[in-house]
């Protein structure tokens, strides 16, 4: 196996592929990168069994400047092997395998060898057997990811809250997250999808990792939905994650129908207000903040208050408010992180009681993004 290829190029697949890859695999050789050198170019793959990235560099991609000289297939370490061609002096490097699986990496006058794994040990990937495609704008995939990934579990104890829930029905699809003090939920048209029908649940790791992988100029990323796995096509790059098994919880009933006191700011505004509180409810025992609205006085006030610190207070501006006088307390890390899935927009706070959770929507979009925060007990 020998190439020679553009090391810009070559570091941007191995970076992707690098995603999936975990030191705490319990298969020595998922510790490692799979590269698969063909006549139509150059494969890498990384995966932790959870989940899968496999990018291909084509031998016509000019960009890469891969020149082909013996076909073959090799599994290296990947920590060591990346952060030596991150290392290499000259723009491009070239491999070559010799026998006993010895690899050569060379670049200028830079040589290093290193040890690598026979190919034929490394698993194979998931098949994905579904024909139906699906196809979502790219920038939307991105976003919708961002806003709902924030209220994923990160507690073991309840797996199935450590992923997103996807459903597909009638042209709509909806994703919702939740670690039970809060959800996410988001709605998006898939007008040529009328006939679809899934329901999946897909890690939270997972999606954080997609988003990141996701190019600005990417205009579409079609996905296909197997048993219990899913693939997203990214063009040059395949991504494939387990699904989760279970049954999601029924989210639609925690959301509240109605509200006795709404609210509307400036999400960025209103942003700033909560990281300032939040300098010192982080250096209390709680971190806590609490809301106050005088709908007669037409005042909404902030305070957070740490004993071994001190205390802060400040009178909001908004745009809005109607309904009766509320107290209402929360954790501002929170609110922080639903907050900045909005934007530039303006928000709408909706409040029903002191102890039951409340929704932020945007102002002018109400049906189709909902954050809901459950309130802490303050006494």
């Amino acid at each position: 196996m020998k190439f020679t290829v553009n090391r810009a190029a070559f570091i941007k697949s191995l970076t992707d592929v690098q995603r999936a890859i975990s030191t705490k695999t319990t298969i020595p050789i998922l510790t490692g990168v799979k590269l698969k050198l063909e006549a139509k170019g150059l494969t890498l793959t990384g995966s932790d069994a959870d989940v899968s990235i496999e990018t291909f560099i084509a031998a016509d991609d000019n960009n890469a400047e891969l020149q082909i000289e013996e076909p073959g297939q090799i599994v290296l370490t990947a920590r060591i092997f990346s952060e030596i061609v991150k290392k290499l002096p000259e723009k491009t490097l070239t491999f070559k395998v010799t026998e006993n699986y010895q690899t050569e990496i060379t670049s200028g006058s830079a040589s290093f060898t290193i040890r690598g794994l026979d190919a034929n040990n490394y698993p194979r990937l998931p098949e994905i057997d579904a024909k139906e495609r699906l196809t979502l704008k790219g920038d939307l995939l991105k976003q919708l990811i961002g806003q709902t990934v924030i209220a994923v579990s990160t507690q073991e104890s309840r797996p199935i809250l450590t992923g997103v829930h996807l459903v597909i029905k009638n042209g709509e699809l909806l994703a919702v997250a939740t670690d039970s003090h809060r959800l996410s939920q988001r709605k998006i048209t898939l007008p040529e999808a009328k006939e679809a029908n899934y329901d999946i649940i897909i890690p939270g790791r997972s999606l954080s990792e997609l988003a990141k992988m996701i190019p600005e100029d990417t205009e579409t990323v079609s996905l296909r939905i197997s048993e219990n796995q899913v693939l997203f096509d990214l063009g040059n790059t395949t991504f494939y994650s387990r699904l989760l098994e279970g049954n999601y919880p029924d989210t639609e009933r925690l959301i509240p129908k109605t509200a006795e006191t709404t609210i509307e700011f400036n999400a960025t505004d209103f942003l700033s207000a909560i990281e300032r509180a939040s300098l010192l409810s982080h250096e209390g025992q709680n971190n806590v903040v609490k809301l106050v609205l005088d709908t007669p006085g037409k005042k909404a006030t902030i305070y957070s208050n740490s004993p071994e610190v001190g205390n802060v207070e400040e009178e909001l501006k908004f745009q809005n408010l109607t309904g009766n006088n509320i107290e209402i307390s929360f954790n501002p890390d929170y609110m922080k992180d639903a907050l900045r899935s909005f934007g530039q927009t303006t928000v709408t706070v909706a409040f029903t009681l002191p102890l039951r959770p409340f929704t932020l929507v945007p102002s002018e979009d109400h049906e189709h993004f909902v954050q809901l925060i459950t309130p802490v007990r303050t006494f």
